[in-house]
């Protein structure tokens, strides 16, 4: 009987810590590959919860790239990100251990067929983690703006994780487009996108105040030639 309680004392104890080590994957990990006899810097921001992953990639030709599928095993995390390179689209499958402190990680990343592969040793960023979050601002955001005197609804659905913001915009002529480059600095959220408008592309910039449930946004083409107003509800 004794044994027995000391050997689920252990499970209970393995259990607890591999999903202590899995969660503590959440953050920024920097560190830098070879391609062709080049060094690619990246920055892996990671948000683990239970074992989901999400978060994004910075410093591929696509950037920043949305995570895929991310999924948290005890110490290891997976996932994969699309990028463009030179006009084609690569699907890149990552997979990452992190050593016992927690503070370093191995990744291995490659094509999905395998005809390219590479390691990268990243680290923790110890200043980004310590970062203040800011305020939450993960939900589905709701609002309207005016535009030719007729009033266009969106949907902003943001995630944030270490300070950065990632989601999607919904109700623009190309819907929903991915959100670039997001952040939190004390209580304003910036991100750009991109939407097509009769034949054009145009990078829309989006700055909002955040306050309790609502966000006020100025949005508009990066060249200020056009530019609206609205105020977003957080939908429950």
């Amino acid at each position: 009987m004794k044994n027995w309680l000391r050997i689920a004392g252990l499970i209970a104890f393995l259990t607890v810590a591999r999903g202590a080590w899995a969660a503590d994957a959440s953050g920024t990990w920097k560190g830098a590959f070879d391609f062709q006899g080049s060094s690619v810097p990246l920055a892996i921001h990671l948000t683990v919860a239970g074992t989901d992953v999400t978060g994004t990639v910075e410093g591929l030709p696509t950037t920043p790239v949305d995570i895929h599928e991310g999924k948290s095993d005890g110490s290891t995390v997976s996932f994969w990100v699309n990028t463009d390179y030179e006009g084609q689209t690569y699907k890149l499958l990552f997979k990452g251990a992190l050593t016992a402190a927690g503070d370093e990680a191995a990744f291995t990343l490659g094509t999905e067929d395998g005809s390219w592969g590479a390691q990268m040793t990243a680290k923790r960023d110890a200043v980004v983690a310590a970062a203040p979050a800011g305020p939450d601002v993960t939900g589905s955001w709701k609002g309207a703006f005016d535009f030719q005197g007729s009033s266009v609804p969106l949907v902003i659905k943001l995630k944030n994780a270490a300070g950065v913001v990632t989601g999607t915009v919904e109700g623009l002529p190309t819907t929903p487009v991915e959100i670039h480059e997001g952040k939190i600095d004390g209580d304003t959220v910036s991100f750009w996108v991109n939407s097509d408008y009769q034949g054009q592309t145009y990078k829309l910039v989006y700055k909002g105040k955040v306050a309790a449930d609502q966000i006020k946004f100025s949005l508009g083409t990066e060249d200020g030639s056009w530019n609206v107003e609205l105020t977003a509800t957080k939908s429950l």
